[in-house]
């Protein structure tokens, strides 16, 4: 199974920046260099921060890239959305509750769409009615599960970031406790950086995102640290007995040699090119 997993696309008005960077460019930019290198996935999941702003045309505007993609492709949203506009746009993906939450299938198993969302702040909600849909769904599942959320689940070590994590992250992890021979792997977004760790035996990760980049300032207590690393998505591969991450920094613009070989017998100090 093969998955493409993009995060933090902050779509904004055409020519708008953030961080230098357009954030409209470097999506269509992610979307191109994927499927053109990654054309038979199974799926393309968007890890939430679809919009920078919550407008609606930026929702529409996704609409129109997504909508004639050769591959299914599935949405979060994050705190940089607004889940009523989503769903003005995009009603279909509402649960019965009104959240943005579903469960789709893969051919390693189920995917799962979170909806981290809260009301007028960066940090994430996991409340009693999202805690119980999605351990209702565990429980019926008989396959495994890649869950897919926006907000980091764990705190990072970072305190400005800690600050805006789920902030029901013992409940939650409560919940992953209890399902944790069913979830393969939970996939997040919202930090901007390169992530990968545990939560009661699950592993999880994060790319950096496909426009601006964080940078892990251990030292800062009350801002967010940005710099111009390249912007990036992942690749996932996975099987029955793995799960492995790449992060394709797609935005990098220098050389990619092919030198060395994998055959041992090839390593001679006095004929490689170096």
């Amino acid at each position: 199974m093969k998955l493409l997993q993009l995060t933090d696309i902050h779509l904004n008005a055409p020519g708008q920046t953030i961080g230098g960077r357009e954030p409209n460019e470097n999506f269509r930019k992610a979307i191109g260099h994927a499927l053109e290198r990654h054309a038979d996935a199974d799926a393309l999941v968007i890890t939430g921060d679809l919009s920078d702003w919550g407008d609606k045309d930026d929702y529409l505007r996704l609409k129109d890239i997504i909508a004639d993609l050769p591959v299914p492709v599935h949405l979060c949203i994050g705190n940089h959305d607004e889940r009523d506009t989503f769903l003005s746009v995009f009603p279909e993906r509402a649960d019965e509750n009104g959240f943005v939450q579903s469960v789709f299938d893969l051919p390693g198993g189920s995917g799962i769409l979170l909806d981290t969302w809260g009301p007028d702040t960066h940090a994430g909600f996991y409340c009693e009615t999202r805690l119980a849909w999605l351990d209702s769904r565990l429980a019926a599942l008989e396959a495994p599960a890649f869950l897919f959320m926006h907000h980091n689940p764990v705190p990072i070590g970072i305190a400005p970031v800690d600050q805006i994590m789920l902030q029901d992250a013992e409940a939650f992890g409560a919940l992953v406790a209890a399902h944790a021979g069913k979830i393969r792997h939970i996939f997040h977004g919202h930090c901007h950086l390169p992530l990968c760790g545990s939560l009661h035996g699950v592993p999880f990760s994060a790319p950096r995102g496909t426009n601006h980049a964080g940078w892990p300032d251990f030292g800062n207590e009350s801002n967010l640290s940005a710099c111009d690393l390249p912007e990036s998505y992942a690749v996932i591969l996975a099987s029955e007995a793995s799960v492995m991450v790449h992060m394709v920094e797609y935005g990098y613009q220098g050389e990619i040699r092919r030198e060395g070989s994998p055959d041992y017998a090839d390593w001679n100090r006095l004929t490689m090119v170096r």
